[in-house]
């Protein structure tokens, strides 16, 4: 069994799928996201297994995504938005350098827009996402080893937050400079 070097978690628009991608690309590590593990399994997009089979079957087509990704993915592992709404998910989470990538409604929308096919926001998005937001962030901030805000930030610089927060810049190859300094003298 091999677990995931980091866990990202958060709302729709927070940055999950790119701060990943370019997280795993520093690291030296591969990517993979439970989201587009749902979609590749399921032969479909997420919005059509909401819309013919409901949220129940779509939550149990997560549970076993997450339970794999994190029994198997030794990289970075993106969760989707709801997959901390499970008790069991969160359970095996504990532990695990699991990282909230927080966002304000303001700047998800300018990420995302809000009209994008995300079955949980289709109707009144704004307020839906509020909504979200409220149930979610406790359940987010429970199991988060750091929470990162990503507003007023490029993905870099999430980069950058992610591996302080976690202690990862060596494993980044990103070696602080006093301590090159100290080694050349």
């Amino acid at each position: 069994m091999t677990s995931p070097v980091v866990v990202l978690i958060g709302p729709p628009g927070a940055g999950k799928s790119t701060v990943g991608a370019l997280l795993a690309e520093r690291l030296g590590v591969g990517y993979r996201d439970t989201d587009a593990d749902i979609v590749g399994t399921a032969g479909r997009p997420i919005a059509e297994i909401f819309i013919d089979e409901g949220e129940p079957h779509f939550r149990e087509l997560e549970r076993a995504a997450v339970r794999e990704a994190l029994e198997r993915h030794p990289g970075v592992l993106s969760l989707g938005g709801g997959a901390i709404l499970d008790d069991g998910t969160r359970k095996l989470l504990t532990g695990l350098p699991v990282i909230f990538l927080d966002v304000q409604l303001a700047d998800a929308v300018k990420r995302v827009g809000l009209d994008a096919p995300r079955p949980l926001l289709a109707v009144n998005p704004r307020k839906q996402w509020r909504e979200l937001m409220e149930r979610r962030r406790p359940l987010y901030t429970e199991v988060a080893r750091a929470v990162i805000d990503t507003g007023e930030r490029s993905p870099g610089q999430v980069v950058d937050a992610i591996l302080d927060a976690l202690e990862l810049r060596q494993a980044a190859g990103d070696a602080p400079q006093a301590a090159n300094r100290e080694e050349q003298a």
